[in-house]
């Protein structure tokens, strides 16, 4: 039988028969640059196992029996947050309880609490990377730290030099200079990603499959793992702003404060560029060519507009930030990793890691050309196709994680969701419990 799908970005269809073949097509291109992988080595590839990033390392802590009982109620419980009795306002709270809870409780299942922290921290072997030691560069103030930026940061650690002065610019202006203070910052914004979901799944989708969107996203195991361990988890709230802005059906909403949003998320990092690329597509096939070049002239102008007043207030020079960071991935391993292999090797890994049901079902909705999956794919595509991020997708590609769940949502058959949390939440766990996943 054919499934039917609904969505507000296009009139309701049914399931395109060739969508099967799209799927299946697609799955035997991930299982087949996953085998070529494994089989070529980490020496010639430049990852432990190609084309993940991770390491396998197995192991067993003793609060692992938590993240098994919060992942089991959480299953147990998704059904009742989707009943339609739920307000919209109800069920946006629940579902960011519901995500705080499996993100904090999957992470103590090796490490315990220091799961919460510990990649910020010593003796972490990736802590010497990440942004609390580039905090002395804030030593002679914010200013003088955003105007000299481009000039020190191929100095800095590896994440703050590939990455633009937001977030450090935020943790001075907060004063948070500990690991505990860094997790509580990405994990709390980060969390907020989920509403976020809820409230851009109901601009495109029904309410029903708007839950269903937002339910996928709170058990995708990517989000579940780098949301308690990464600060990309924070870039995919800001980056969830941003569309949910740019994509607004009010014109004034779209043009001022969606180009506004997506500046300020560019200032943290410029992966989160792409999605406005993911709203002017959207735009396009739901509004038409028109109002997506009106659109993407305006985000354009409006982060031009942003970094010339920066650069007016602090001497921040973007353009020599943007030099400065592609010196630093031209020195680094990324440059040593073959462009051929991760041409495939990091959308495959993106889509792995974010869950298999919805790497399946999202290949699916790409088969029936539904607007959020062809919007999300192109940009996948284009973004490997430009070659800044060859491997290390699971995290950098983690703002991309909550569209595959719309996608995933708009021909996903409600009587179908629980299995599916079911297969995303053991699919988490064992990645937890089995791979070593630096963040």
């Amino acid at each position: 039988m054919e499934a039917a799908t609904a969505s507000r970005t296009g009139a309701p269809q049914i399931e395109r028969p060739h969508a099967l073949g799209v799927a299946l097509a697609g799955f035997t291109v991930i299982v087949a640059t996953i085998v070529y992988g494994l089989a070529t080595g980490s020496e010639r590839l430049g990852t432990p196992l190609p084309p993940f990033l991770y390491d396998w390392d197995p192991e067993v802590g003793v609060l692992a029996p938590v993240a098994v009982a919060v992942l089991a109620l959480g299953v147990v419980l998704a059904p009742r947050l989707h009943a339609p009795a739920l307000s919209p306002l109800a069920f946006g709270a629940t579902a960011l309880a519901l995500a705080l809870a499996l993100r904090l409780g999957v992470a103590v299942a090796r490490d315990g609490v220091l799961g919460w922290y510990g990649v910020y921290a010593e003796p972490s072997f990736e802590a010497a990377n990440e942004y609390l030691p580039a905090l002395p560069a804030l030593d002679f103030g914010l200013r003088a730290f955003l105007d000299t930026f481009a000039e020190i940061a191929t100095a800095l650690p590896v994440h703050a030099a590939g990455h633009p002065p937001g977030l450090l610019a935020t943790m001075h202006l907060l004063g948070i200079d500990s690991a505990q203070g860094m997790a509580a910052l990405t994990i709390g914004a980060g969390a907020l990603s989920v509403p976020l979901t809820y409230a851009l799944a109901r601009r495109l989708l029904d309410e029903t499959r708007a839950r269903t969107a937002t339910l996928l996203y709170a058990f995708a195991p990517s989000a579940v793992l780098h949301g308690a361990t990464s600060a990309d988890a924070l870039y995919a709230t800001l980056a969830l702003l941003a569309v949910v802005a740019l994509v607004s059906a009010h014109r004034r909403i779209s043009l001022t404060l969606g180009p506004a949003a997506l500046a300020l998320a560019s200032l943290f990092s410029y992966a989160n560029l792409a999605v406005g690329a993911f709203a002017t597509l959207i735009v396009a096939r739901r509004d038409g060519l028109r109002r997506a070049l009106l659109l993407a002239v305006t985000s354009a102008a409006g982060l031009g507009l942003a970094y010339a007043l920066l650069h007016l207030v602090s001497g921040f020079d973007p353009f020599g930030a943007l030099a400065s960071t592609a010196t630093v991935y031209g020195e680094g391993i990324a440059s040593r990793r073959p462009y051929a292999f991760w041409l495939l090797g990091s959308p495959v890994a993106f889509l792995v890691a974010a869950g298999v049901p919805l790497a399946w079902l999202g290949l699916r909705a790409l088969g029936a050309r539904e607007t959020v999956a062809v919007s999300l794919f192109a940009v996948v595509a284009i973004s490997a196709l430009l070659g800044y991020s060859k491997a290390e997708t699971e995290r950098i590609y983690l703002f991309l994680v909550p569209l595959l769940c719309l996608a995933a949502a708009s021909v996903l058959p409600e009587r179908r969701l629980t299995a599916v949390l079911g297969a995303l939440a053991i699919q988490a766990l064992a990645m937890e419990l089995a791979l070593l996943t630096v963040w």
